[in-house]
Parts: C-alpha cells; sequence; structure tokens
C-alpha cells in the first residue's frame, strides 16, 4: 500500500471568500471517492488549529500500489479536480510513502 498526504495553503481575497475555496477544494476532493481504481480510502481536513504555520487543507488518500498513485495522477477525474482548483493554491506540500 501507498500512502499519498498533500497539504495546502489556500488563497482568497477575503477571511470568507477563503472559507468558501477552502470548502471548494474539500468538496471537489470527496467527489472522488469510488471513482479511482485502486484508490483505497480518501479523506480530507480542514485546519483548526489556526496556528500561522499550519495548512489550511489535507489531503490522506491510501492506494493499492504504486501504480495506482501513478494512474491517480493522471486519471480524468483527478485532472478535472486539478483544473476547477487551479489558483486556489498558495502552497502545496506531498508526501508518499509505502506502508
Amino acid at each position: 500500500m501507498v500512502k499519498h498526504i498533500v497539504m495546502w495553503n489556500i488563497r482568497g481575497p477575503s477571511d470568507g471568500e477563503r472559507v468558501l475555496s477552502i470548502a471548494r477544494v474539500k468538496t471537489a476532493f470527496e467527489a472522488l471517492r469510488g471513482k479511482i481504481p485502486g484508490l483505497l480510502h480518501l479523506e480530507i481536513g480542514v485546519d483548526r488549529s489556526g496556528v500561522d504555520y499550519a495548512c489550511d487543507v489535507v489531503l490522506y488518500s491510501e492506494f493499492e500500489d504504486q501504480a495506482a498513485l501513478d494512474a491517480y495522477a493522471s486519471h480524468p477525474e483527478h485532472l478535472r479536480v486539478r483544473q476547477e482548483l487551479e489558483g486556489l493554491r498558495v502552497a502545496r506540500h506531498q508526501v508518499d510513502y509505502a506502508a
């Protein structure tokens, strides 16, 4: 199994618009459940700590193997979500590891 963790900071011209953008990210990735072969588990978390060094959103996902994760990267549904959310992120951090 491969675990894929991605964290983002999200932009927004105001706090209210940033909150809406965070909700868009959460909803868009949750919609991938059941649509990606080899994707075993997916959850999205929104930061509650409010500390200045925290990321806004985290994606935690598990894939059957590296091949499934590689296929996810170019899957049409994943690419659609990436395009839909284009321009919302300020920063992105990623860790992939075998479990």
